[in-house]
């Protein structure tokens, strides 16, 4: 496949091939790079949470926000 072949696929086609390559790249995340102040972010998040936990939110309350933005 060439490189201006994936703009004729169709969308379907197209969303299916964005899975294909995530599935691949997730199944090897050690191959995918980290950007240096990606990490240092992840570091500041990680210790914040720690010294504050309650800075945090749970699995529950962010769906319900993202589910609440969706509505508006």
């Amino acid at each position: 496949m060439n490189p201006q072949s994936v703009f004729d696929l169709s969308p379907s086609e197209k969303l299916q091939l964005m899975e294909d390559l995530w599935d691949d790249l997730a199944a090897n995340p050690e191959n995918v790079p980290v950007h240096d102040w990606q990490l240092k972010e992840l570091e500041s998040r990680k210790a914040k949470l720690k010294n504050d936990p309650s800075s945090g939110l749970s699995w529950e309350d962010v769906k319900k926000q993202i589910r609440n933005d969706d509505d508006q």
